[in-house]
């Protein structure tokens, strides 16, 4: 009886041991496919001829090492100085603010051999010395007042500052209705509103030739997505690499780093969750190994050996491509080790005397 029970106590510590070898092989195996995937999607991150395309999103914060890196951005602008159009103390919380300017002239219109005149808003002086029929279609030239574009001096997306050639990027624009009450004095006595305009006209809705209509139109605040080159704390242009191609991109929303790189993969998932199955699996494959030793049932040292088993495979791999990334895994192999080792020397009964 009791040498029928030693072979059956040896047959299942052999099947013990060999559900405990095929548990380390699917560890490896899983540990070595997750960081395998994880090196590659970090390669297809890499543009060519740059860095690594970073995707920090709304919660990214200038940082060393990041220097040249085309990163991926996003959240609500803010401006840190709102906007001001000084000659008629316009003040506005938008990055861009473009001025209008148009005057009230005559128009020379040939359609079909036929040539007739007419009064328009033109946004330019109109050359009237050309016209066929010079009498009576005067304008009066040069404007009195000039259009311009005013752009914010800093102007902030998430953690960092964006570049003048971005802001200058940003989608949409807005009317902006002026405050004739807050115009200075001698504009006031020139100036009156008409919709989202101010114009010279006595009667609004009734111009004259030479009369001026000034409109303003911004860039509104919305959620942005910026792909551009770090520089420091800011967001530069990056190198092109085709005709036609800005060094950047800008988009209205929350856009996925997909969607700006259509080229880029989709990032792999679970890969914590893995990394963790790997090490659980190993540290189940270690406690059925030393099942017949004296540290079975010994949950500790399983769990120290498993994590030295996959730390180190792992940290192996990443060794040739992202050296910090490869130490914090060795840095859980050795961990691991110390764990297994204390629970060996405290599982080992003290010499006889």
């Amino acid at each position: 009886m009791k040498a029928k029970y030693k072979v059956k106590h040896s047959g299942m510590a052999w099947g013990s041991r060999v559900a405990g070898a095929l548990l380390l092989l699917v560890a490896l195996g899983l540990i070595a496919w997750n960081e395998r995937r994880v090196m590659d999607y970090a390669t297809a991150l890499t543009r060519p001829g740059g860095g690594p395309v970073l995707d920090l999103g709304a919660s990214g914060r200038p940082a060393a090492g990041q220097y040249g890196s085309l990163t991926r951005v996003s959240g609500l602008p803010r401006i840190v100085d709102a906007l001001r159009d000084p000659e008629f103390n316009l003040r506005v919380d938008t990055p861009v603010l473009i001025r209008h300017v148009e005057m009230f002239q005559w128009r020379e219109i040939t359609v079909g051999g036929v040539t007739h005149y007419e009064l328009d808003w033109v946004d330019h002086p109109v050359d009237a010395s050309s016209f066929a029929k010079k009498s009576g279609h005067v304008n009066p030239g040069a404007f009195p007042i000039q259009g311009r574009q005013l752009e914010a001096g800093e102007v902030h997306l998430g953690h960092f500052k964006l570049s003048s050639s971005i802001i200058r990027a940003f989608p949409g624009s807005r009317a902006v209705t002026p405050d004739e009450k807050k115009l200075p004095p001698n504009l006031a006595a020139t100036f009156q509103r008409d919709g989202d305009a101010l114009v010279t006209s006595a009667t609004a809705g009734n111009p004259r030739l030479g009369d001026l209509r000034i409109s303003w139109e911004a860039v509104p605040l919305q959620p942005m997505t910026v792909l551009a080159r770090i520089d420091g704390d800011t967001l530069v242009p990056g190198q092109p690499t085709r005709e036609g191609d800005s060094g950047f991109d800008v988009q209205s929303g929350d856009r996925t780093l997909q969607d700006v790189l259509p080229a880029v993969p989709d990032a792999p998932e679970a890969v914590l969750a893995s990394r963790i199955a790997a090490i659980v699996l190993a540290a189940l494959g270690a406690l059925l190994l030393a099942c017949t030793s004296r540290l079975r049932f010994d949950v500790l040292f399983a769990a120290g050996t498993g994590a030295v088993i996959v730390g180190a495979v792992a940290g192996v791999m990443w060794m040739a491509g992202d050296a910090m990334t490869a130490s914090v895994w060795l840095l859980v192999a050795v961990l691991g080790a110390g764990l297994a080792i204390w629970r060996v020397q405290q599982r080992t009964p003290p010499p006889t005397t």
